[in-house]
Parts: structure tokens; sequence; C-alpha cells
């Protein structure tokens, strides 16, 4: 449930101004980031796993109560206060507007490659779904040596996935003919769809063992017949975002294999515009706001 006033924004990247005197990771100068969390209880057992992200008590980055009892207001503001575990230090050379998309949509598709062991090379993957998350998807698999297929319900995105970001393959669920063909093909999918759809057709795609994960916040039910799983011992499962240590980890990956999100950067006063660009699907494949550089007390 939302809380107001809110301040939006979980993909933050800015310069430090100034530094408490616990503080040993940044000192002022040093450009960070700055994701989806900040704050866990630091005393679970995820949080002492490095798997703060699962914490049951967790807070978010904006329209979320802090430990002090204020209100969490996220990256659009002029600046923000930050425990320095909920931080990363952006790499040298890596430019701000590429680096502020990797700090959810980045980290979303490295972590599970990296916990269900499937940053290894030669592995045959699909990507269902080219959005924010998907498009990065792709590219962060190409990147480990992967196979990738674009799975999607339309041909509109073909040029696009193939061409500008680099997919091998590119599947559309509803031609049945392809689906058949490319059934037990690959040995996961992951899947960023944020709306009910069915299972079935893309657990077909999967070879023995072969691993569904789920990225779309759906409420909805979704539904399947077991004997697609057992007959294949195949795994439906989910992930949320990442840790601090993996999101430090995709950033230096991401830096090291040339890696950019595709973006377009905007100014404050273009939010309205933008958020209706969004409702129409219009925009490849990320907006990122510029905020030091808008008006903000028109």
């Amino acid at each position: 449930m939302s809380k107001y006033p809110m301040v939006p924004g979980h993909e933050v990247v800015g310069e430090v101004v100034e530094v408490g005197s616990a503080v040993s990771k940044f000192r002022v100068g040093d450009v960070v980031g700055v994701g989806l969390l900040v704050g866990c209880c630091r005393n679970c057992n995820p949080c002492k796993t490095d798997n703060e992200q699962y914490c049951n008590k967790k807070i978010w980055t904006y329209s979320d109560v802090y430990t002090d009892g204020k209100l969490t207001q996220g990256g659009f503001s002029a600046a923000l206060v930050i425990d320095q575990k909920f931080a990363v230090k952006i790499p040298d050379g890596m430019l701000l507007e590429q680096a502020a998309p990797l700090l959810c949509a980045g980290v979303t598709v490295y972590s599970p490659l990296r916990q269900f062991g499937l940053n290894v090379s030669g592995l045959r993957g699909g990507i269902l779904g080219l959005g924010g998350v998907g498009h990065m998807g792709v590219k962060i698999a190409k990147a480990m040596g992967h196979h990738v297929t674009v799975i999607s319900s339309s041909d509109k995105k073909r040029v696009e996935a193939m061409g500008h970001i680099g997919a091998d393959e590119y599947l559309i669920s509803s031609d049945a003919t392809k689906m058949q063909e490319a059934a037990d093909s690959l040995d996961y999918i992951i899947d960023t769809v944020p709306v009910v759809h069915p299972l079935e057709p893309y657990l077909s795609l999967l070879k023995l063992d072969g691993k569904l994960i789920l990225m779309g916040a759906i409420n909805d039910p979704l539904q399947f017949a077991s004997p697609m799983i057992m007959l294949g011992r195949k795994t439906i499962t989910g992930s949320f975002v990442g840790s601090m240590k993996e999101t430090e980890e995709m950033l230096e990956f991401c830096k090291e294999k040339g890696l950019e999100s595709m973006i377009e950067v905007v100014k404050m006063d273009y939010i309205n515009t933008a958020f209706e660009r969004l409702e129409k699907n219009d925009v490849r494949y990320r907006f990122v706001v510029d905020v030091a550089a808008s008006n903000l007390h028109q």
C-alpha cells in the first residue's frame, strides 16, 4: 500500500556529498548507487547469508517506514540519506545514466543466473517478455556465453531483439508449429511477464531439469498440469532482485563485458509524458530521469 507524501525512484545514482563518522565504505566524491531496498533486520537467516532482499522486515527505498519512523523517499528527491550497507560504488568509467537501470533490472536477471548455477557458458536460455528487465536478461545471458531465445506474443520486437539486443532466436508463443519444434530445447526460461499467462506452453520448451524462473509480480494464481513438471523433473521457481553483494558483482560484470541498457534520458518536467508513454509501451527500454539537471523549484 502506497504511503503519502511519496517521492518514488528506486534505481538511484548520485555523488556522495557527506558521510557520517561511522562510514568506512565511502568518502565524499564517490559515485554510488542505491537499488530497491534501504534497510533490513540484519538478524534473520537471509540477512546473515547475504540474501537480505528476502528479509521479512526489509525496507523499501520509497513509500515505506524507516527505522526512525519516517517515510522513506526515493531517488526523485533532491538528496538521499542512506545506510552504507545499501549503497554500492559505481565502477570507474561507467556512465551514471547507464548504471542506474542495472541497480534493479540488471541484478534481477543476474541473481537467478548466479544462484541457480546458470552462469556458465554453453547453456540455452529463453527470455519471456522483452521489456526493461527482459532486454537486460538477453544481454547478460549472452555475455555469459548462452544461446538466447526471446519468446514473445507477437512479431513486433523481432528486429530489435535480434539486431540491437543480440538474441540468437525469436519465438512467437502463438505459433504452435515453431513452439513444437522448440520443445525440450532450453535449460531455463526467465519469465518477466507481469500479468496472468499460461505456464504450460513454456514448460514444454524446457529440457530435463529445466527451470522456469518467475519474475513478474502477479497476484492472481497461475495454473499448470503437474505431469508437465513430473515427467521432465522441471522446476518452477522465482527470484526477487538481488543482494547487495550480487549488485556489486553485477556492476563489475557489466563493466567488464561492456554491457549497456537501452535508455532514454529525460528531465523531471517530462514525467507526465513519460508515464503516458509507459502506458502505451512506448519506451525502449528504460526512462532515466536526470534529477540533477531538472529544475525542482519551478
